[in-house]
């Protein structure tokens, strides 16, 4: 792995973490493609652990990948409770559309 993936996996984390930030879905399909890719490509070299430079970066983005982590799992979360209201909601408010 070169110096080179580590910088395309970092690129790639900061626009995760734009898309993230954002409401765009599309945007956050395309960072989250981005990020595969990138990761596929450092996965790919292997050889990463007999470079000390490299390990280094890695060990540097870590606290950026871990941001990321967080981030989607604090929206993850976020949504499926936005999803339980409207649910509970949604049965009290509104009448049932089909009845027996």
């Amino acid at each position: 792995m070169t110096v080179a993936a580590l910088d395309m996996l970092r690129d790639a984390f900061a626009a995760l973490r734009t898309a993230l930030e954002g409401n765009d879905a599309i945007a956050l399909d395309a960072a989250a493609a981005r990020v595969r890719e990138a990761t596929a490509q450092v996965r790919a070299a292997g050889a990463w652990r007999d470079e000390p430079a490299v390990r280094a970066g890695l060990k540097d983005l870590m606290p950026v990948i871990e941001s990321a982590r967080i981030h989607t799992n604090v929206l993850q979360d976020h949504v499926r409770q936005r999803m339980e209201m409207a649910a509970a909601h949604g049965a009290r408010q509104t009448p049932l559309t089909y009845g027996r």
